[in-house]
């Protein structure tokens, strides 16, 4: 219990670490156009990196975080040396003023670390029995698509943004809505689908069956019950959780309605739909008073966007939170799953969430000025304007990729949108140099992490009789 206690410490001082490592990724455009203050630049992040816990309910990132190694390997030993490594790459790489990933040193310390456990326990294995293949791979991939992503969608909207046809602007504005509102429609009803399939643990059953045939009786059986419930799954919006759930109770008499309530309206992304949605009205509204009703000129359409940038600026620090927070509830799920407290990551105690938003939002009120002049001015020199389509086209896609349970670097995210703004004036208007040396930090920081973390292991298990 006591090094359950140590872990969960060390993991909420790495998330406090990562609020302050992060918070030049928030307030950097913000500060850089002279919005805000850096110190009421890191008070507005810092609240609105809270505000993530109000919106964010799933914890599908910190799921995806507490499985991405094998739970054989998953001790408290593990989990303590990757936390440890990855406060010291941290703390190098703010100290040094590099934008790094506090995602991704997450990851490689855990990975690293249990990749030495399994090494020194069951001799050579090949990487994929130890980590979970298809969680690594996506983390991998994103390092790269996550600032794509933001760069296609910064581009987008700042190219919409400056076109001077107000009724193309608006139209096509309308249009993007309503392409995002089905698409997180879209990702509602799949994790529907997910949780109803973790309900009646078919992966966890699949799983047993490879290890023992015997048990295929008891995934067909699951696999019925799922099948039958999941078209019931459609009638959410007009019966709600629980009428749903009751309504499968018909077919399935032994259904815990209330537990079964619960983990399909975990899914419902409806806040944030509407959030959106009221964002972008908002927008629509100021174009409207800006270019129609009151007479334009640089001065007024320069104030509107230093305007929109507070609500952009919190939007992006609403996206930090909700997928920063969540990786350090991954650790703190895993941890108390190997240590005998839980049995599944369903049953994470409610103070978790509460305690790794609140050190989220208190290390950013700590602020991370190394890291800001690079995210700031470094890349590209960033207006009013850019600010808003760089800050709105990374809260979108840090949106997205916590609706499909995928850790991103916010860092990485952010940048790619700065590069996008830049690039829509000139591609020399990026200054590449910078941004390849970012890149490389990038890439490097998941295998650093993993030898460091692999390097404090074998330290704690010589501290640690038995480790």
């Amino acid at each position: 219990m006591t090094l359950v206690i140590i872990i969960i410490i060390l993991a909420l001082i790495f998330d406090y670490i990562n609020g302050f490592h992060d918070a030049a990724n928030s307030i950097a455009t913000i500060v850089s156009t002279k919005v805000l203050t850096p110190f009421q630049a890191v008070l507005w992040a810092a609240m609105f990196n809270f505000v993530a816990f109000f919106l964010f309910k799933d914890h599908a990132v910190a799921n995806t975080i507490s499985k991405s190694v094998q739970q054989e390997f998953i001790t408290l030993p593990v989990i303590l040396s990757g936390l440890i490594a990855a406060i010291m790459w941290n703390l190098l790489t703010w100290w040094y003023g590099i934008p790094s990933s506090s995602s991704h040193t997450l990851i490689g310390g855990f990975a690293g670390a249990a990749i030495a456990h399994a090494y020194s326990s069951k001799g050579y294995l090949p990487i994929s029995k130890i980590v979970e293949s298809t969680y690594i791979i996506q983390i991998l991939l994103f390092i790269f698509l996550a600032p794509v992503i933001g760069m296609a969608i910064s581009m987008f909207i700042s190219l919409v943004t400056i076109s001077r046809n107000f009724f193309l602007k608006v139209g096509i504005i309308l249009l993007a809505a309503s392409v995002t509102y089905w698409m997180f429609l879209n990702f509602q009803a799949s994790k529907m689908e997910k949780n109803l399939e973790k309900y009646y643990s078919v992966d966890k059953l699949k799983k047993q069956v490879e290890k023992d045939p015997s048990k295929q009786i008891n995934l067909d059986s699951a696999l019925a019950k799922y099948k039958a419930a999941k078209p019931m799954l459609a009638e959410y919006h007009s019966i709600g959780g629980a009428g749903v759930a009751a309504k499968i109770a018909t077919i399935d008499p032994g259904v815990n309605v209330a537990k079964l309530t619960k983990d399909i309206e975990k899914a419902d992304n409806s806040i944030i739909r509407k959030s959106l949605m009221i964002i972008i009205g908002i927008f629509i509204l100021c174009y409207l008073y800006f270019e129609k009703i009151k007479e334009p000129n640089a001065y007024t359409i320069a104030g509107m966007y230093k305007r929109l940038q507070l609500l952009s600026s919190a939007a992006f620090s609403i996206g930090h939170g909700g997928n920063d927070a969540q990786k350090v509830m991954g650790i703190i799920g895993a941890a108390l799953i190997a240590g005998g407290q839980i049995k599944d990551f369903k049953d994470l105690p409610n103070w978790v969430p509460i305690a790794c938003y609140t050190a989220i939002g208190l290390g950013t009120l700590s602020g991370g000025w190394k890291i800001v002049k690079t995210m700031g001015t470094r890349i590209t020199k960033v207006t009013p304007l850019e600010g808003v389509s760089a800050e709105t086209a990374g809260a979108l896609t840090l949106f997205m990729t916590e609706q499909w349970g995928i850790p991103v670097s916010t860092t990485h995210t952010i940048t790619g949108s700065i590069i996008g703004v830049g690039a829509t004036k000139r591609l020399s208007a990026v200054r590449w140099g910078v941004t390849l040396n970012l890149l490389w930090a990038w890439i490097l920081t998941i295998p650093v992490s993993a030898v460091l973390a692999a390097v404090v292991y074998y330290i704690v298990r010589w501290i640690i009789p038995g480790a």
